[in-house]
């Protein structure tokens, strides 16, 4: 996947489109991201024990990853991600836009 954990994103598609957040954690598998503050579901959940309170959670859910653009740091623009090799054989991602490293693979 081109988006890691840590990422700024930007949501293109979707409720929250337009929006911003930082990906909290990443599901290869399924190919979905889940963002901070992005996507948010109201859960109703039972009491556990005495100690426990029931009621409506508010829970960040899975977005796929085609619906976010990784935000450039250095320019400051969402873009698409590439890869670039180096002669040490190492592999990095760079921003489409302005070619600068975004961080190692």
């Amino acid at each position: 996947m081109k988006v890691k954990k840590g990422d700024q994103v930007k949501i293109i598609l979707g409720k929250d489109r337009g929006r911003e957040g930082k990906v909290k954690r990443v599901l290869p598998k399924e190919n979905k991201v889940v963002v901070e503050g992005i996507n948010i579901a109201k859960k109703h959940v039972k009491p556990r024990g005495e100690d426990q309170k029931g009621g409506i959670i508010k829970v960040e859910r899975p977005l796929h990853a085609s619906k976010v653009m990784v935000i450039c740091p250095s320019c400051g623009q969402s873009t698409r991600v590439g890869y670039q090799v180096d002669k040490k054989g190492e592999k990095y991602r760079i921003c489409r836009k302005c070619e600068t490293v975004l961080s190692n693979k």
